[in-house]
C-alpha cells in the first residue's frame, strides 16, 4: 500500500478533484496509463498500480441493478485495504420529507430506485470495512452545479419551471466546493462517518433557474403550476422536483470544515458563467 490517493471516476467532479489533489491518480475505464490508470469496473480485472492509501469514489451505481456491483468489484480487489475510503453518495437517500429538515441522524428512507442503490452501496461499504480497519467517510451530496451544469440549454429551449410559490426547497453545491469537501474528507484528523453536503442556500430550483437566466442575459423561462407540472414533466424530472427536504449541513460546517467559496448560489452561478466564458 502506498500513500497515493485514487480518484475512482474522472467525470465532472472527479476530473476537477484530480487537478486539485497532488499525488493523486485517476482510475477510469478510459484511462491512458499516465495520470489516469485504466480499470473497467463493469468488466472486472485488476488495475496495474499499487494499492492506494486512500480512495475517493465518485462512480454512480449501474442502473440495471438493485446493488452497486461496480463498487463491489473494486472492493473485492483492494488488497491491502486503504486507510480511508471517501464515498460520494446522495442526499436522495432521505426521500421526501415534505419540506422537513434532515441531518445525519435521520434514518434513510429512499423512494427512488437510484436512491435505493445508493443506500445499498453505503451498506456494502460499511460491511466491507468492518474487518479491515478502514475509515469510511460517506459524503451525501445534493444537486451539483458549476461550469457547463447550469441548465442553459433548457432555458434556451424555453422549458417551463414550477411557480416559485409552489416549488420545494433546493439543496445544491458548486462542484468546486464539492471538491474542497472531498479533500477535507481525506484528512486523517477528520472523523470518519457521514456528512451531509450543501451550500446551505435552500432557495428553490425555480429560483436557481431564474437567477441563471438573469445572469446569462437570457429570457426567463415560462412558469407552470405544480398541477400542470405533474401532467407534463417527465417522471425523472418530477422525481427530483417533488422530493422536498431541507438538508442540514451543520456537521459539514463544524466537523468537516471545507472552506466553501459559494455559500450564496448567486455567487456560484456568476463564477460558473465566468469560467465557462473563458473556455
Amino acid at each position: 500500500m502506498t500513500d497515493t490517493t485514487w480518484v475512482v471516476g474522472v467525470g465532472y467532479t472527479g476530473a476537477r478533484l484530480l487537478e486539485q489533489l497532488p499525488g493523486s491518480v485517476g482510475v477510469s475505464r478510459s484511462g491512458d496509463g499516465g495520470k489516469v490508470i485504466r480499470l473497467d469496473l463493469d468488466a472486472g480485472g485488476v488495475p496495474a498500480a499499487d494499492a492506494p492509501g486512500a480512495i475517493v469514489y465518485t462512480v454512480p451505481p449501474p442502473r440495471d441493478s438493485d446493488s452497486d456491483r461496480r463498487l463491489e468489484s473494486l472492493l473485492s480487489m483492494l488488497q491491502p485495504k486503504p486507510k480511508r475510503f471517501v464515498y460520494l453518495s446522495t442526499t436522495g437517500v432521505y426521500g421526501n420529507r415534505d419540506g422537513g429538515r434532515v441531518d445525519e441522524t435521520t434514518p434513510v428512507r429512499p423512494e427512488s430506485e437510484r436512491a435505493q442503490r445508493r443506500v445499498a452501496a453505503e451498506t456494502a461499504l460499511q460491511t466491507w470495512s468492518e474487518d479491515g480497519d478502514v475509515e469510511i467517510v460517506i459524503l451525501r451530496v445534493p444537486g451539483i452545479y458549476g461550469p457547463g451544469r447550469l441548465g442553459l440549454d433548457r432555458i434556451r429551449e424555453r422549458a417551463p419551471v414550477i411557480d416559485d410559490a409552489e416549488a420545494n426547497p433546493g439543496n445544491r453545491i458548486h462542484v468546486d466546493d464539492l471538491v474542497r469537501a472531498c479533500i477535507a474528507a481525506l484528512d486523517a484528523a477528520v472523523p470518519a462517518g457521514i456528512y451531509n453536503l450543501g451550500d446551505g442556500d435552500t432557495r428553490s430550483s425555480s429560483w436557481f433557474t431564474f437567477e441563471v437566466a438573469r445572469q446569462a442575459g437570457l429570457e426567463p423561462p415560462p412558469v407552470v403550476s405544480l398541477a400542470e407540472a405533474e401532467q407534463t414533466f417527465s417522471p425523472m424530472r418530477l422525481s427530483f422536483l417533488c422530493e422536498s427536504r431541507i438538508v442540514d449541513v451543520e456537521r459539514m460546517r463544524t466537523v468537516l470544515k471545507p472552506a466553501l467559496a459559494y455559500a450564496d448560489a448567486s455567487d456560484g452561478i456568476a463564477a460558473s458563467l465566468a469560467e465557462a466564458s473563458t473556455n
